[in-house]
């Protein structure tokens, strides 16, 4: 049993405590945090929809139609219309034939992995998967085998040790904390070779990749029908880009069937407030409608990498608004982080367990609310970062 005032200790010592910060008013990026105004570059709104008017006015709008909660879980009397409509146009958004709401996105990975495989069986993870797709692999019991970021032969040498056991392929879509994409197209393949069904989380790809916003498999051009056979399985979320709350799963009709029925994170849980799947319903015509969004998303982008490079600076290779500036130590990044904030700037230290021992970080994300000033500013204030880790002191920036 853990010694709960020693393990506080230890943690503070190591430099991994985390402390919480309030936020006063909504999302954006220039939020008010604990009585302050800072520019904010650490959400995952991405298209700038978490406080859009339209947004707002529909989630009023399903209160005063619906009331602010569901009341039960879906399969006893919770399910809406607006989450039956909300549903259907997710399915048609992502070209499946249907889709089921889930009220988180931690929940729908945990729901599906143990819903499809069990004692006997595989589940091979990229080792730099969300943490939720590795506890929803622990919690079916199956074999959970991990293989080297993005290596896909390493992968078809894993799925070849298993034949004669059912496996179940999972990958994120974009990696949360580098920001780089999985290589579906070889990963579909493997799978499909193998007999193995793939599963892709695009929690941060969804609204944000491809020409129309529908994620990692737009980008790919994994569309349609031939999409939904080579990687059956697809979960997003609607708290990052659509700037709502709750998640999704999406395939055939027998696969969300067969979820109703078996995933326990679903069954057993209230289903999220109709006013919220009404309001995610006006962000997704929004996602669809103003595609400058995603153009100015990636103009932002652009303009980062090449300033970024200008002063020197060495960013992971990613074409997604996650753009990590790695520190090393966890020390350096909470001194880059409190250095930041000093000059008015939030941008969160991301440290261990969240990533790997030794690769701490500055996890710099962008929304299409930025402008170019903004980031000519966090450019300017990068280029006089310190360069070696300090001593810790004063309170510690919010972090993960």
């Amino acid at each position: 049993m853990i010694e709960i005032d020693r393990e506080l200790a230890r943690l503070e010592e190591a430099g991994l405590y985390r402390r919480r910060r309030v936020l006063d008013g909504p999302q954006g990026v220039r939020p008010r945090i604990d009585g302050r105004e800072l520019l904010a570059f650490c959400s995952n709104d991405y298209l700038g929809l978490a406080a859009h008017p339209r947004v707002i006015e529909a989630l009023r709008d399903g209160a005063r139609r619906n009331g602010v909660g569901s009341g039960a879980s879906h399969l006893i009397s919770g399910h809406s219309a607006a989450h039956h409509q909300l549903e259907a146009a997710l399915a048609q958004f992502v070209g499946r034939d249907r889709a089921l709401l889930c009220s988180t996105g931690y929940m729908a990975n945990l729901g599906v992995i143990s819903a499809l495989s069990g004692r006997g069986e595989q589940v091979l993870a990229d080792r730099l998967n969300h943490a939720s797709l590795v506890d929803g692999a622990r919690l079916s019991e199956a074999r959970l085998r991990r293989y080297p970021h993005a290596d896909t032969g390493r992968l078809r040498s894993l799925l070849d040790d298993a034949r004669g056991s059912a496996s179940l392929v999972v990958t994120d879509g974009v990696f949360s904390m580098d920001g780089d994409l999985a290589p579906l197209p070889e990963l579909a393949e493997a799978a499909r070779t193998a007999g193995a069904r793939l599963m892709v989380d695009d929690a941060h790809g969804i609204g944000v990749l491809g020409a129309s916003g529908r994620g990692t498999l737009e980008h790919y051009g994994l569309q349609g029908r031939a999409g939904q056979d080579q990687v059956p399985i697809l979960v997003g979320t609607l708290g990052k880009a659509l700037g709502t709350f709750g998640a999704f799963v999406a395939g055939s009709a027998p696969l969300i069937e067969l979820l109703i029925q078996r995933a326990r994170s679903y069954i057993y849980t209230t289903a999220l407030p109709p006013a919220v799947a009404q309001a995610t319903l006006a962000a997704l015509e929004l996602t669809e409608q103003e595609t400058w969004r995603r153009e100015r998303l990636q103009a932002l982008i652009r303009h980062f990498r090449a300033g970024a490079e200008r002063i020197g600076l060495t960013l992971v290779d990613s074409p997604t608004p996650i753009q990590p500036l790695i520190a090393g130590d966890a020390d350096t990044a909470l001194a880059w982080s409190r250095f930041l904030e000093a000059n008015g700037i939030l941008v969160t230290a991301i440290r261990p367990p969240t990533v790997p021992a030794g690769s701490s970080r500055l996890r710099i994300t962008f929304s299409a609310e930025h402008q170019e000033a903004d980031v000519d500013r966090l450019l300017e204030t990068l280029a006089h970062l310190p360069r070696a880790g300090a001593a810790k002191q004063g309170q510690e920036p919010v972090d993960a």
